[in-house]
C-alpha cells in the first residue's frame, strides 16, 4: 500500500512521509526482506531524482536501512553513481550530502562494492578538507571502510588530493575527526609499494601518496607534534601510525 501510494502522489510533503514511514519500517529485517520482494528497492530509488531535495533526502534514508541487507545492497549497488552525483552537485554540508555518504557507508562496509567507488577518493577527499565536523566524520567513515581493502590501494593512493588533507592533522581537529582520520593513514602506511611504484607515485604532485606518504610530506611533523595531544585515545593511535 505504502508503495502504491508513493507512486501516485503528486504531493512532494506526502511523498517524503511516506519514505519516512518506509525508512522506519526498514530499520528491521524481515520488512527490508519485504519490501525487497515487493519491488520496493526501484521504486524507492526511483525518487533519488525527484525535483525536490527534501523527497532525496528522505529516499536515501530510506535506502540506508534498505541497505544494511546484504541482499539488497545487490540491487541497490546500481545507484551507486547517482549517489554520488547527489554528493557532487548538493550543497557542501547539507542533509542530501550527509544521507548520501550514510548510504555509502554501509555500502562500503564489506569489500563486495569497493570497485563502484574506485572514481570516488577525489570527490571524497576534497569533501573533507571543505565540510563541518559531523560531514568529515562521515566521509572518513567511507575512506576507512575503503582503505582497509588492499585491491583498493593503488586508487586510493594514486588519487588526487588537496594538500590541505594534511593540515586536518593538528591539535584543533576535534578528536571524532582525528582518529577516524589517524585509522585512514594508518592503513595508508601500511600498504607497501615497489620502490619503482613509489617513485611512479612521487612523480604526481597532486596525488594523495605525495600528500600523505611521501617523504616530503608534512604528515611525519604532524604526527610527532599530536604525540602531545590532551586525548589518550588519539597519542595511542598516532603511535601506531608512527610504528
Amino acid at each position: 500500500m505504502l508503495l502504491s501510494l508513493l507512486q501516485g502522489s503528486p504531493n512532494p510533503s506526502d511523498r517524503a512521509q511516506i519514505l519516512i514511514t518506509l525508512g522506519n519500517t526498514a530499520a528491521f529485517t524481515v520488512n527490508q526482506d519485504l519490501i525487497r520482494e515487493f519491488g520496493g528497492l526501484h521504486v524507492i530509488a526511483g525518487f533519488l531524482s525527484d525535483p525536490v531535495p527534501e523527497v532525496r533526502v528522505q529516499t536515501l534514508n530510506a535506502l540506508n536501512n534498505l541497505s544494511m541487507n546484504l541482499r539488497n545492497q545487490e540491487q541497490l549497488k546500481v545507484y551507486v553513481a547517482q549517489v554520488l552525483e547527489l554528493i557532487e552537485m548538493s550543497p557542501v554540508n547539507s542533509d542530501l550530502q550527509m544521507a548520501a555518504l550514510r548510504l555509502l557507508t554501509n555500502l562500503s562496509v564489506t569489500d563486495d562494492h569497493h570497485q563502484l567507488l574506485r572514481g570516488s577518493i577525489t570527490l571524497l577527499l576534497s569533501l573533507l578538507v571543505v565540510s563541518n565536523q559531523v560531514l568529515q566524520i562521515q566521509v572518513l567513515k567511507v575512506l576507512v571502510n575503503l582503505s582497509s581493502n588492499p585491491d583498493m590501494m593503488d586508487d586510493i593512493v594514486q588519487a588526487q588530493a588537496p594538500a590541505a588533507v594534511v593540515l586536518l592533522f593538528d591539535v584543533r581537529t576535534s578528536s571524532a575527526v582525528l582518529l577516524r582520520l589517524l585509522m585512514f593513514a594508518g592503513n595508508l602506511k601500511a600498504w607497501r609499494p615497489s620502490a619503482q611504484v613509489a617513485e611512479a607515485l612521487r612523480r604526481r604532485q597532486d596525488g594523495l601518496y605525495r600528500v600523505l606518504l611521501d617523504e616530503s610530506s608534512q604528515l611525519q611533523s604532524k604526527l610527532i607534534q599530536l604525540l602531545s595531544h590532551p586525548d589518550g585515545e588519539v597519542r595511542a593511535q598516532v603511535a601506531r601510525v608512527l610504528l
